[in-house]
């Protein structure tokens, strides 16, 4: 069976190291050049100073020779659009410096490296044939068509009248965290009254942490497994499954991109709101999840459009706000605001799913928005690949200081994304029905 390691880069930067001879290899995934100063990180990981030393030894305690080491080199791109704070932090430069002053030191074979510029790939690994490969990832693999047929206002509303509803029992599970209410025995009760929820939530449960075996069988079962948050968790990231399941390869890079964007978005926000002390986590957690609601509902429609969204988006370089306002007469946050409104939505929530590109618009939840917002902007830089998005960093240092952040300790920013925990989310998002 072929194995392929896959790596989207954003800012980030990718490594393939590998001894065809004795057919040892992998791939790392680096988010910066080194830990903040004053952070002793649990995962060194995610830092070239740290991580490439023992990724490189890891691979030599397998077998591998020092002399027969490749190495392959992408990532570190400047993400558009670009504000003056992305050239001065230049963060993708320093980790690629890192990156290369390493393989330099050990001597390691460059066979080919592809950083910086304004573009997104994907570093592919075969771990079978050691063939390496550097992809575009997004908008350069799509082929064209001529055609284009604009929906209708009509269509689109019919759009949103026809999308099966997220479940009761989620609805008001997102009630009772924006109450920060947690009445465990009356949810628990709730959630055996829905049987299909309750089912695809145990399957989640097990897929993710039994991948080979079913351990868990029933809903009181998963609470003592698991905790009363961590379950509440997997019930509403199963509801919210079933939802981005109607969404198909339009918004979506990949297979489930909109919903593993999401995932991912709710996993860096419920950090941010962890380390920030500004917010319940569990509602960063929920807002983040649902913030892109309404793409759901213009996905119906992207691929008729498509030759015309790239052409806005890729070409012209305008946001996918501007560009779904030009084709669509209304942006995702309109229709996921509409989808909010109609499910009675927490007013928390509405904001989020409204306001979460232009967050200083929020009114009674500006600092839960600005959380969504930066969350939304890490994913968006350092795990792409998976959505159509363009966010804007016209007001980021106002922005920051909203949550008590600035941009001169952006690094700091971007190592609370939890790579360890995104890696166990995609398993949460890729699990199957």
């Amino acid at each position: 069976m072929e194995l392929t390691l896959s790596a989207p880069l954003g800012t980030c930067v990718g490594v393939a190291l590998y001894d065809q001879e004795n057919g040892i290899g992998g791939l790392l995934h680096l988010l910066l050049d080194k830990p903040p100063s004053h952070v002793s990180s649990l995962q060194p990981e995610k830092y070239a100073q740290t991580g490439l030393p023992v990724f490189y030894d890891a691979l030599l305690d397998l077998g591998a020779s020092r002399k027969n080491l490749s190495a392959w080199v992408a990532g570190g791109a400047l993400v558009g659009p670009l504000q003056e704070y992305d050239l001065a932090l230049d963060i993708g430069g320093r980790t690629t410096e890192c990156v290369m002053e390493f393989l330099a030191r050990k001597r390691i074979n460059i066979i080919k490296s592809e950083t910086g510029g304004f573009f997104t790939c994907v570093l592919n690994l075969n771990m079978k044939t050691w063939e390496c490969t550097i992809e575009p990832a997004g908008f350069e693999k799509f082929a064209l068509k001529d055609r284009v047929q604009i929906p209708t206002t009509d269509e689109i509303n019919l759009s949103i009248d026809t999308l099966q509803p997220i479940p009761q029992v989620a609805l008001k599970i997102f009630r009772l965290i924006n109450e920060d209410n947690y009445d465990i025995a009356l949810l628990t009760e709730e959630m055996r009254k829905d049987q299909i929820l309750s089912a695809r939530t145990i399957k989640l449960c097990n897929s993710v942490y039994f991948p080979n075996r079913s351990t868990i069988a029933s809903m009181d079962h998963a609470l003592v497994y698991l905790g009363q948050k961590k379950l509440l968790k997997f019930v509403i990231v199963a509801a919210i499954k079933t939802f981005f399941n109607q969404s198909g390869m339009g918004y979506s890079l990949c297979k489930g991109g909109i919903y593993h964007h999401a995932v991912g978005t709710a996993i860096i926000a419920e950090e941010i709101a962890r380390v920030t002390e500004k917010v319940d986590p569990s509602l960063a957690y929920t807002g983040g999840l649902l913030h892109d609601i309404g793409k759901v509902v213009l996905d119906q429609h992207i691929q008729a459009v498509f030759p015309l969204f790239y052409r806005q988006f890729y070409e012209e370089g305008k946001s996918s706000l501007e560009v779904e306002k030009s084709i669509f007469g209304i942006d995702h946050q309109d229709a996921g605001s509409t989808l909010a409104h109609r499910w009675s939505f927490p007013e928390s929530l509405l904001e989020i799913i409204k306001h979460h590109h232009q967050p200083e618009n929020g009114v009674q939840f500006k600092v839960l928005v600005h959380i969504i917002y930066l969350a939304d902007l890490l994913m968006s830089r350092f795990h792409v690949g998976l959505e159509i998005e363009r966010l804007n960093t016209d007001a980021l240092a106002g922005r920051l200081e909203i949550l008590g952040l600035s941009i001169d300790s952006f690094s700091d920013i971007v190592d609370m994304i939890p790579v360890n925990d995104l890696e166990f989310s995609s398993k949460m998002a890729l699990a199957s029905d």
